[in-house]
């Protein structure tokens, strides 16, 4: 593989992933030395081709400030996110309210959710399009600034409209976890508005599969211990396992 192969190698692993950490990338090109692989991060972000970012690299789908594109998420880790999304569903309760966070894994939630009595508050607009679909849902959906590329709503608009709202259950999606800044994503709006419903919620339940663990976004949500449930797959770290039982936080 030629150097010029092996940088087009290193843009598709970061896109398809979104961000990447530098153990990740080693993993992919083993014979390669660790300073060659530095210089091709360095070299492919002065390109633009990838942001190079403290510890790994992220997609330029990746805008400063923003979340990463809802579109480009939706087709990562479909099934992880199905399965997620059913192993969630376990823990609704009919005739409660609940919250239902913007995302992809979150949509999927409400996709497979199954048409029983239940208030349900959302800041995404894919989430209400699908509990459209069930008339023994009332749907109510939080005002605010459109975020378009997580298409959900958000800003102090959203975040006022909060104040006077209680739920049983928040469902809640995150880009990333990280051990030293928790629960993150990429947008402060968001991240802002997603801390605000946790403090809002009696019980919290995260969506996160394990291509999350390990990775930090800018801004952070909450962490370990501010949540009741992590719902994810089989491929959760031991150590982030651990961590959560000393919370006293159940994984799913």
């Amino acid at each position: 593989m030629d150097m010029a192969e092996r940088r087009d190698k290193i843009v598709d692993l970061v896109n398809r992933e979104g961000s990447i950490v530098f153990a990740q990338l080693k993993k992919e090109l083993p014979d390669v030395s660790e300073m060659t692989l530095r210089t091709d991060l360095k070299v492919l972000d002065q390109q633009r081709s990838i942001i190079r970012v403290y510890g790994g690299a992220r997609s330029v789908d990746y805008a400063v400030g923003t979340d990463d594109l809802l579109a480009h998420r939706k087709a990562r880790n479909v099934a992880k996110k199905n399965d997620i999304a059913r192993k969630a569903i376990e823990l609704v309760r009919p005739d409660t309210t609940i919250f239902i966070d913007s995302g992809t894994t979150t949509t999927a939630l409400a996709t497979a959710l199954p048409n029983q009595r239940l208030l349900v508050f959302t800041n995404s607009l894919t989430v209400a399009m699908e509990l459209a679909n069930l008339d023994q849902v009332t749907t109510y959906v939080v005002g605010g600034e459109l975020n378009r590329q997580s298409m959900s709503v958000t800003g102090a608009r959203a975040v006022k409209n909060l104040g006077s709202l209680a739920f049983d259950q928040l469902f809640l999606g995150v880009t990333s976890y990280e051990n030293r800044g928790g629960f993150t994503c990429g947008s402060g709006d968001e991240a802002v508005f997603k801390a605000s419903c946790v403090e809002r919620a009696d019980e919290t339940v995260v969506l996160i599969d394990s291509t999350k663990e390990g990775k930090r976004s800018t801004f952070p949500i909450c962490d370990i211990a501010d949540v009741d449930y992590v719902v994810s797959d089989e491929g959760l770290s031991l150590d982030f396992v651990t961590r959560c039982k000393e919370a006293g936080v159940e994984v799913i």
